[in-house]
């Protein structure tokens, strides 16, 4: 596993990077925005380590311009600061950081929020040949394809939690999830972080399946539990 450690504290950086190291990652340092940026398309990593606080560009815009980069390997992010103000995280969150980790820390509570993070592509290995389907979609569990048919039939770019995520909801069309349900059904045990990081991986699903994000017409709220997934059977 591949991971980019992105912080302008050199002590902190190499601290980090001998703490992975030591745990069999192999990691990489950019003291700044734009020298991660260039990195990432590089060698796209499988996890970031992004410190909010960087020269330049700072770690919220590091973090939208990658998630920007869809043609481009979507790593997991885990957002560093010194700060532990509530707006902070919401705003981390927001950008679409998975997680979200407050200086000072361990460097036990690093290792598991990473490993609990790069967990998560490994708790859905697909070893069912059930096929799911709705309307408009068709999630292949076995193979791990989702596509939606809307007079056109198009596979789904999805990460491997956006699918997940579209999995899950279509296996319980009509089921009604909080937040928590849906941590335990995703990562279970594995999840260190914020509930509300959920709220960050709808929006980013919605892009991508709904006509209009403002709208829903399949991934509804249900205001003051949670959300639900709508789509009629032919």
């Amino acid at each position: 596993m591949k991971i980019l450690i992105v912080e302008d504290e050199l002590e902190i950086a190499q601290l980090i990077k001998q703490t992975l190291t030591r745990e069999s990652f192999t990691c990489q340092i950019a003291n700044n925005g734009l020298k991660a940026l260039e990195m990432f398309a590089q060698q796209p990593p499988d996890l970031i380590i992004l410190d909010l606080m960087l020269p330049g560009l700072d770690g919220l815009e590091v973090c939208t311009r990658v998630r920007q980069q869809s043609n481009i390997k979507d790593p997991y992010i885990l957002m560093l600061t010194a700060r532990g103000e509530e707006i902070d995280r919401v705003i981390g969150l927001s950008t679409g950081a998975d997680d979200y980790l407050v200086k000072p820390f361990s460097p036990r509570e690093l290792v598991a929020r990473v490993r609990a993070l790069l967990r998560r592509s490994l708790r859905h290995g697909g070893q069912t040949t059930q096929t799911h389907q709705t309307k408009h979609f068709t999630v292949d569990l076995d193979r791990r394809i989702a596509t939606f048919n809307n007079g056109d039939t198009k596979t789904l770019d999805l990460t491997t939690l956006e699918f997940n995520l579209l999995a899950t909801f279509i296996s319980y069309p009509g089921r009604v999830w909080s937040r928590s349900q849906l941590i335990d059904k995703l990562w279970g045990n594995d999840f260190f972080g914020d509930e509300r990081v959920v709220d960050t991986h709808i929006r980013r699903l919605r892009k991508k399946i709904e006509p209009d994000t403002t709208n829903p017409t399949f991934i509804k709220t249900v205001v003051g539990v949670g959300y639900k997934f709508e789509d009629d059977k032919d």
